[in-house]
């Protein structure tokens, strides 16, 4: 009976993480679209092909040695030659030592699920480095970025491996990071930030009298869609980080980290809103998208723990924040088209700094010691990378490309070709 009752939670817990595993994979969808519409026409063909040519090679490089560094152990590897061998071993266990309900699932859906958010730190760059980029530099760093830079930070964090055999961050600094606030998006966000400071901004920008001058995005329709894609996925996301559902506690949790997810979305978009109407004159709706998107990273590093009102408030403050940080980093001509490092690396670090609000087993020094330790990790080795290509290859179009669109100059077709003029 124990036997049996260990199947079926296997069973169920490897197809929970295989759904969580899909949704956030839609989420390389909504990261996507959401470029696409806030990027102008003459580059959505390129954004769109980065984002496909990302998800790919943060696949396979995870897989090649990604995994390896932040988990090791070989265990994916094991867990595809050896499936029905590693099955056998733990209901040899479990019939040994009793079934204790713990987390139970196979091998390679755990890669699936852990490669996924690989590949959504990776899209977070895309949209900061947009319209000026080349395209294969870009695919250089991916390869750096997924197959060593993600990894060895993860494996610091989720991977309770010591920082360079000094300390480990989860057991001497009480660091918790549930879904990756800090792991997956600050991560994403400083790697940004580092090429978008190596490659200078868009031309015409910001004006030599320090005026900032708005480019706005060719298709809001198709950002908002991306913005619902991001929220729909952020359930799995969020949700399959609890790592299992067979039992009654772990179901009722994964409902809770449900709806607070949701009601952090909600509440930064409510704020965003709101304080663009105050400080534009008119209801702003790119930051009402990006405000979605900013209260899902603040509540992400610990849906867990808040009441659901907590968790709005969590989102709620998440969208304020990102509103200045956007306009602070327009003011320091700090280029980022879609506004990624203001969402995914400013909001990231409150959605740390938040946990111990509503999580007793945390500290604040050590979340804010896990925030430094990812953020240098990030930004040092991936500016080091950027310098590297730069010297290497180069990493930016020239002007002409750049006034042309990069579409044509980097994929040779244009995504709009009906609405230009011949």
């Amino acid at each position: 009976m124990e036997n049996q009752i260990f199947q079926l939670q296997y069973a169920m817990d490897t197809f929970y993480f295989l759904v969580c595993g899909a949704l956030v994979m839609w989420m390389a969808a909504g990261f996507a679209m959401l470029e696409a519409g806030l990027v102008r026409s003459k580059n959505t063909t390129e954004i769109l092909t980065k984002n496909v040519i990302l998800f790919a090679v943060s696949c396979t490089m995870y897989m090649v040695c990604g995994y390896e560094l932040m988990y090791g152990g070989g265990y994916f590897l094991e867990g595809i030659a050896g499936g029905d061998s590693l099955v056998a071993d733990a209901l040899a266990a479990s019939a040994e030592n009793g079934f204790e309900g713990d987390s139970v699932y196979s091998a390679p859906s755990d890669f699936f699920f852990q490669v996924v958010f690989v590949a959504t730190a990776m899209s977070i760059v895309s949209g900061a480095v947009a319209e000026r980029m080349k395209l294969w530099a870009f695919v250089l760093f991916a390869i750096v970025m997924t197959g060593v830079i993600y990894p060895m930070e993860g494996s610091w964090t989720w991977g309770g491996q010591p920082v360079f055999g000094l300390f480990s961050l989860g057991d001497d600094f009480a660091f918790t990071d549930f879904a990756g606030s800090g792991i997956v998006h600050l991560a994403g966000a400083c790697a940004a930030l580092a090429g978008v400071l190596v490659l200078g901004a868009r031309k015409g920008k910001y004006g030599k009298d320090g005026t900032v001058n708005a480019i706005p995005g060719a298709n809001l329709p198709l950002a908002t869609l991306g913005t619902f894609i991001l929220w729909m996925g952020w359930f799995g996301f969020n949700g399959g980080s609890v790592l299992k559902l067979g039992d009654i506690a772990s179901s009722n949790l994964v409902a809770m980290v449900f709806l607070n997810t949701n009601a952090a979305a909600a509440g930064g978009v409510i704020t965003a809103l709101v304080l663009a109407r105050i400080l534009f004159g008119k209801a702003d709706l790119t930051m009402a998208l990006n405000g979605a998107l900013a209260g899902l990273v603040a509540i992400t590093a610990g849906p867990d723990t808040p009441t659901a009102l907590g968790a709005t408030l969590i989102g709620a403050a998440g969208g304020l924040i990102v509103v200045f940080s956007i306009i602070t980093l327009d003011k320091m001509k700090i280029d980022d088209p879609v506004g990624a490092i203001s969402v995914h690396g400013v909001v990231g670090m409150w959605g740390l700094m938040a946990v111990p609000l509503t999580n007793d087993g945390t500290t604040f020094l050590g979340q804010f010691v896990g925030l430094v330790t990812i953020g240098a990790w990030v930004f040092g080795t991936s500016l080091i990378a950027w310098l590297a290509i730069k010297m290497i290859m180069g990493i930016r179009v020239t002007a002409e490309e750049e006034y042309e669109g990069v579409d044509i100059a980097e994929c040779g077709m244009e995504a709009y070709p009906e609405f230009t003029n011949k």
